[in-house]
């Protein structure tokens, strides 16, 4: 495969994933075990079908924060198949800090409750604000109330102050005997605040919940009867089947691991998108939309895994016009804005789920950018894209810079999904760019003095960009939950 970046960052990715998996490490999975408890990397495993993928959300979030004492933030978060039906999973990861909630553990359907509540150090980013500990409470109402979304809640160990809403606020909470609590405050808190001396189980404990308070609906005896309940009550659920059939048999027309040779070395080269699109669709026919027309993006319609999708992707290369100015793969004129808003319209239309393939630098600019309506046809792509109510996908192959970023449905747009591969770069533009438009001032000024950079110059211009360099990594973009998975 010779030199191939993204074949060494996915190996980097892959050892980095695999050290995020042990969460607070062996000594803290064995401190469970002996407790009688599963850790929560265990719950799901057991929880969900077997044989079936568990699609995990969120693993490289805060990774690389809070001196790496934070894998994952804390919570296990992904969708599963429970008893043949998608799932939302929330599993808190006790061997983190007690499983509490770091400022990055926010993310908005069963819970594996399994948590000491906030971490008090960090407690500014988790308390306060709108998107604080408190939102998640918002979500859990609005899916319970006007959503009709099934929440069920597993207290498999602690569950304390303003967590104990969370099972509270779902329809069903089970409770393991012996190991789980639920309580506003624990047996401490409650002696400082009451002088009451008391011990958890009599205060919180599964019996309490069950037999008194009637807090809690189901006690069981251990994590694995707790595992085994739920995925009864899951499929005592009404399950509509969905409306569109899914073929787990289809083959993409190439080897996804072509994905190795067919992107280049160099972010900045180009490459054939189509042949990286064929790695990722249904081996078949593709409708291509106004081919012709604007080729810097293609517009297609074709199938995943069965299911019918439009994709929207920046291509990149260079695109000679007979008599007019040549084009730049990866930059949106006005004349492919267009194209892309009608055809998002058409898709929103007959309910075909978008999949925008981001390689994208921005908007183009200039006299005749400006003069070809570059704003108002952005303006048509960013409504077409915004307003859609279809499932909108994101995948990031290399660039994802600028207004285009936007466009092609960025995380302020609410796509349901962003993925990206271990080559995204994400940033208002590139480094080399950035740099030079942070220092032109100065090197402007040098210039017209006849002078040149002396060395520390050039070490300060270098460190920027080294930590530019830094924050347009698709890891970076990862640990702060701008993407879901890379």
């Amino acid at each position: 495969m010779g030199d191939s970046r993204l074949k060494r960052l996915t190996e980097e990715l892959r050892e980095l994933e695999a050290r995020l998996r042990e969460g607070g490490g062996a000594e803290r999975i064995e401190r469970e075990h002996a407790k009688g408890k599963l850790t929560a990397r265990e719950r799901v495993e057991m929880l969900r079908d077997s044989g079936s993928r568990f699609l995990e959300i969120g693993l490289l979030v805060a990774h690389d924060e809070y001196d790496g004492k934070a894998p994952g933030a804390g919570v296990v978060t992904g969708i599963a198949q429970i008893a043949e039906r998608p799932v939302v999973v929330v599993a808190n990861d006790a061997t983190v800090k007690a499983g509490s909630w770091w400022p990055e553990t926010i993310i908005p359907i069963v819970y594996l409750v399994d948590s000491a509540g906030v971490n008090l150090p960090y407690q500014g980013g988790v308390f306060p604000g709108q998107y604080g500990a408190s939102r998640i409470f918002y979500y859990n109402s609005i899916m319970r109330h006007y959503l009709k979304v099934p929440q069920i809640a597993a207290v498999m160990g602690q569950c304390i102050a303003g967590g104990a809403y969370l099972p509270a606020l779902s329809d069903v909470i089970l409770m393991v005997e012996g190991t789980s609590f639920m309580g506003l405050g624990g047996p401490n808190l409650v002696k400082g605040a009451t002088g009451q001396t008391v011990d958890s189980e009599e205060l919180g404990g599964a019996r309490v919940h069950t037999e008194i308070s009637g807090v809690a609906h189901y006690r069981v005896e251990n994590d694995e009867a707790c595992i085994e309940r739920i995925r009864e009550l899951i499929a005592e659920l009404p399950y509509e089947e969905p409306g569109y059939t899914h073929d787990w048999t289809a083959m993409p027309g190439r080897e996804p691991s072509e994905l190795f040779d067919i992107l280049p070395a160099d972010h900045r080269q180009p490459y054939d998108m189509t042949e990286l699109l064929s790695c990722l669709l249904d081996e078949g026919r593709w409708d291509v939309f106004q081919e012709d027309l604007a080729p810097e993006m293609i517009c297609l319609t074709g199938r995943l895994q069965g299911m019918p999708i439009g994709v929207i992707a920046n291509a990149r290369g260079f695109f000679p016009r007979e008599g007019s100015t040549p084009r730049f793969g990866g930059i949106i004129y006005a004349e492919s804005a267009r194209k892309v808003a009608y055809f998002l319209e058409n898709l929103n239309r007959h309910r075909t789920a978008m999949l925008f393939v981001q390689d994208v630098s921005g908007f183009m600019v200039g006299t005749e950018a400006e003069h070809n309506g570059i704003i108002r046809a952005g303006a048509d792509f960013v409504e077409a894209m915004a307003t859609a109510t279809v499932p909108k996908l994101v995948l990031t192959i290399n660039h994802a810079s600028g207004a285009g970023y936007y466009a092609m449905a960025g995380q302020g747009f609410d796509p349901d999904f962003i993925f990206t591969l271990p080559t995204g770069r994400m940033g208002v533009m590139e480094g080399e760019s950035a740099v030079q438009a942070l220092f032109a001032p100065e090197l402007e000024r040098l210039a017209a003095e006849g002078g040149e950079p002396d060395a520390d110059f050039k070490a300060r211009i270098d460190a920027v960009l080294e930590d530019y360099e830094h924050q347009l990594d698709a890891r970076f973009a990862a640990a702060r939950g701008f993407v879901d998975a890379v």
